[in-house]
């Protein structure tokens, strides 16, 4: 099971709107088990990681024993369901991680299973399948995708200056944001983001840069400048802006000509995007994984709307004196209500030093979390 958690995890961003399940086919009639084939989720979501499994095994997948990620599906969409495909093939007993919440299947998986006379077990590997299809879980359950928040800061806290940028990571850390980056099934930031910093927002890994995530702009006015790199690879890389409803219709004109897909959400009391209407938009269009890199000023808006997650803490070894020289005023990186719901609504669950950079990730408790 461990295995076929593993393997579906390695398409996570790739998959939406459908899970990332791995499955794994054993023949187990030996003295020793034996593996016969395996399946991943493929991009796009299909075909889903079963019907990949069982395609690979032919005819020898007849009584052999199925590890599987996620419950199989047992509805019609694009192709038949996963659960008819199992018993077709004459699969003699099913071991499954976690039951589907996905109103659509929901359990209706397992007893197509068991009504054909198949052995199903389900429960082993919970806990770490679960955090895997944590997206998929979220989005069925909530509406809107799994939020990672990750904030750098510097060594005495500060995510940048007034009058300047700061650079405070080094070159591992970074790596590692490219990593998360194309694990995610969209990079979300703010226009203030696309002002300051200019970024590209893709993956630059070798070998990776084609699973480079959808790219998201909080942009409730339409200030998106034409100059931007954003503006000069919309055209190529799937780049989406959320504004708000009230946002000039010539600016539309201009970024959906540019290449951006424009989408209006109402406001909040402020005349700024509402974050929470955001989000279930953006579930809405299927996205499961959102990955905020935005500063904190986002951070804090979306702190205050109870909407993170799962916060990846960056640290460098310089503090802000020593970056650039100059005694400027530091932005704090923890702000406000998510400063204050670091201490007391989430828990610490790694800690790594990556070079000279500290990586702190953080998840909501249970008993803080948005019902799940």
């Amino acid at each position: 099971m461990g295995l076929a958690i593993a393997l579906g995890a390695r398409n996570l961003g790739r998959t939406w709107p459908n899970p990332a399940v791995g499955a794994i086919l054993v023949d187990e009639s030996g003295f020793a088990p034996r593996i016969i084939s395996q399946g991943i989720t493929q991009p796009g979501g299909r075909p889903h990681a079963e019907t990949a499994a069982i395609a690979q095994a032919g005819g020898t997948a007849r009584n052999a024993t199925l590890y599987v990620s996620l419950e199989p599906c047992s509805h019609f969409g694009r192709t038949p369901p996963c659960a008819e495909a199992i018993v077709s093939a004459g699969i003699r007993r099913v071991f499954t991680a976690i039951e589907d919440p996905d109103p659509r299947v929901a359990g209706r998986g397992h007893a197509i299973l068991r009504s054909a006379g198949i052995d199903v077990s389900v429960g082993i590997g919970a806990a770490q399948a679960a955090r895997v299809h944590r997206g998929h879980i979220s989005r069925v359950v909530r509406g809107r995708p799994w939020l990672t928040l990750k904030l750098a800061r510097t060594a005495d806290g500060y995510a940048g200056r007034d009058g300047g940028r700061l650079f405070i990571t080094g070159d591992a850390s970074n790596a590692r944001t490219h990593m998360m980056r194309a694990h995610a099934d969209a990079v979300l930031i703010g226009i203030s983001t696309v002002l300051a910093d200019d970024p590209r927002l893709d993956v630059r890994l070798p070998g990776l840069e084609e699973r480079s995530p959808v790219r998201v702009v909080l942009d409730s006015h339409l200030r998106l400048p034409s100059w931007s790199r954003l503006s000069a690879t919309a055209a190529q890389h799937p780049s989406w802006i959320v504004c708000s409803e009230a946002a000039p219709a010539g600016e539309e004109t201009r970024l959906i000509a540019a290449g951006f897909e424009v989408i209006r959400v109402t406001a909040d009391p402020s005349g700024r995007v509402d974050l929470a209407t955001a989000l279930l938009c953006l579930g809405e269009r299927g996205l499961t994984r959102i990955f905020c890199e935005g500063g904190p000023t986002l951070a804090a808006a979306l702190g205050q709307a109870d909407l993170v997650d799962e916060l990846v803490l960056m640290t460098g070894a310089a503090d802000t004196s020593v970056e650039g020289g100059a005694a400027l005023e530091g932005i704090p990186a923890l702000q406000g209500d998510l400063a204050a719901a670091l201490r007391t609504q989430f828990r610490l669950v790694e800690t790594e030093q990556v070079g000279p950079d500290t990586i702190e990730s953080f998840e909501r408790t249970a008993s803080c979390s948005p019902a799940l």
